[in-house]
């Protein structure tokens, strides 16, 4: 099977490839094009996949597809962005029929749920691997970002954390447990949701906002820096799924919540009184510390007492550790 072929029988005839809203131009032309209304702004973020690293191989490609482009539409949520398109690069070891067939549909049952059009691409032969770019809209100067936390904001959430890391066992085999323990752990590994209705909430009220990836703590350094204040989390408050504590006993889960990563759920400073009505519409939010002037994260427990974590959260290049 040829690129030009592949590409038409699996990827330019699916539902998801035939234009939307803010889509002008889509697959067939060397480049999409995209029309946004007059005081918009176009939110650009890329992700790369590889096998291995970032997801288990082999592996089931439906799950693959979702998983790929629901990790990289989450970027567009966090700036508040409202979703618009992708293009996807993907590499290839060979061109099997039913393994292109798979993720094709995983990847525009996904599409299709966040409202993202499949604008072009690339395919070439290589190490698996997909890199995906996502598009989206937001009006100028209400894009959500990591540099306005204040002190005083509360520190907030946009759901549980650390299922998915406690899904990696499962993922790769290494533990089995009841379905009603694995089937929602592993949906948060496989299928996360990206929170885009969150994220057009949190304009105009969010200080500052980000998608958990890499972990709590790791990226809430992200805002802590950008911001140049300190955030605050209580230990007490993080919120756990009860699949996550029937798996886990609760040392082990609040460590997947504070390190694990791959929650893909916002983390966003609010002042207080934006908290009641935002709360009153999206009951899923917990708020889990506070920000104050200073630096870096602080872990406290049930006294207040400053906590040293065993482990911070995944980066490229210093962690070994595959299918993050």
């Amino acid at each position: 099977m040829g690129e030009f072929e592949l590409i038409h029988q699996y990827f330019a005839t699916a539902p998801c490839a035939q234009g939307g809203a803010g889509v002008a131009l889509g697959i067939g032309d060397d480049c999409a094009l995209l029309e946004l209304p007059a005081g918009e702004q176009l939110a650009i973020s890329t992700d790369t996949l590889v096998a291995g690293v970032h997801f288990p191989d082999p592996c089931e490609p439906f799950l693959l597809g979702q998983r790929a482009l629901a990790v990289a539409a989450s970027d567009l949520a966090a700036m508040g962005a409202a979703p618009l398109g992708f293009t996807l690069a993907l590499t290839l070891p060979h061109a099997q029929p039913a393994w292109l067939q798979a993720f094709a549909q995983g990847l525009n049952a996904m599409a299709q749920c966040c409202g993202l059009s499949l604008m072009g691409g690339d395919t070439t032969r290589g190490p698996l691997s997909l890199t995906l770019t996502v598009f989206g809209s937001v009006p100028r100067g209400q894009a959500l970002r990591r540099s306005g936390a204040q002190p005083g904001d509360l520190l907030c959430v946009g759901g549980p954390l650390g299922d998915a890391a406690g899904a990696l066992p499962l993922v790769l085999g290494q533990r089995q447990v009841a379905a009603q323990i694995s089937v929602p752990l592993l949906a948060r590994y496989w299928s996360p949701q990206p929170q885009f209705a969150l994220g057009l909430a949190l304009r105009g009220r969010a200080t500052a906002a980000l998608d958990i990836s890499d972990g709590l703590l790791a990226d809430g350094e992200h805002i802590a820096a950008a911001s140049g204040v300190a955030l605050r989390i209580e230990l007490e408050r993080l919120p756990l799924s009860s699949a996550l504590l029937t798996l886990l006993e609760l040392p082990a889960a609040r460590a997947c919540a504070l390190s694990g990563g791959d929650d893909y759920v916002l983390l966003f400073t609010l002042p207080p009184s934006q908290w009641p009505a935002l709360q009153a519409a999206h009951g899923e939010l917990r708020v889990i510390g506070s920000v104050a002037a200073g630096q870096g994260v602080q872990l406290l427990d049930a006294a207040g007492q400053s906590i040293t974590p065993a482990a911070r959260g995944y980066e490229h290049f210093k962690a070994a550790s595959a299918a993050k």
